[in-house]
């Protein structure tokens, strides 16, 4: 069986009892569905005998989460055909990941951020050692993180900080240097409760 295979049999099993973030924090259980911002992010498992998983580091002038690690991803654009057709834009255009390359596995579960975006996670399997490009308006570093590591409940963090006068808890994962953690973090944590990875 193939790695997106693998991966395509992860992602299509029920859910059953398994307990999934859902998004940032509890505040967003009162927001309306169309109060938020449909968006999609590339998960990009490079194909090789320890899999790993591609990241950004978004450029420091960015709008929204500058400087944070990240999956190549963005809104939804009315021309996208759907929640797949974006994440492989977005990948292609901030990291130069050609979407012919992708072999899609599925959507994972959707994740909603206090900044306002339900993000529906693709995962895809790609070739690894891939010349990728960083958009320099919006990509200030891309760099691989061994799957196996970040599917780690060893490595998966709860860390609060005080935000807007309130507490904030959210996950983090340490990788060397990189710290990853809110949104991407998140949705890391729910990949790895989904995927099971032996």
């Amino acid at each position: 069986m193939t790695l997106a295979d693998r991966l395509r049999v992860a992602l299509a099993r029920e859910r059953g009892g398994l307990e999934l973030l859902t998004g940032d924090h509890s505040e967003l259980d009162e927001r309306a569905a169309d109060t938020l911002t449909p968006a999609a992010v590339l998960v990009p498992v490079t194909d090789r005998a320890e899999p790993g998983v591609i990241l950004t580091l978004r450029a420091a002038s960015m709008r929204t989460h500058a400087g944070q690690i990240a999956f190549p991803g963005g809104r939804i654009d009315a021309g996208d055909r759907d929640a797949v057709a974006a994440a492989l834009r977005e990948a292609e255009e901030e990291i130069g990941l050609p979407a012919p390359l992708v072999q899609v596995a599925g959507a994972a579960d959707r994740y909603r951020t206090v900044t306002g975006f339900d993000v529906t996670p693709v995962i895809g399997v790609v070739p690894p050692d891939l010349p990728l490009r960083p958009a320099e308006a919006e990509v200030a570093a891309v760099f691989e993180a061994p799957f196996a590591f970040l599917l780690d409940r060893a490595n998966h963090v709860r860390a609060h900080t005080d935000w807007r006068g309130r507490r904030r808890d959210f996950w983090e994962i340490r990788w060397g240097d990189h710290r990853i953690w809110g949104a991407t973090a998140a949705m890391i944590v729910n990949l790895a409760r989904r995927l099971r990875w032996s």
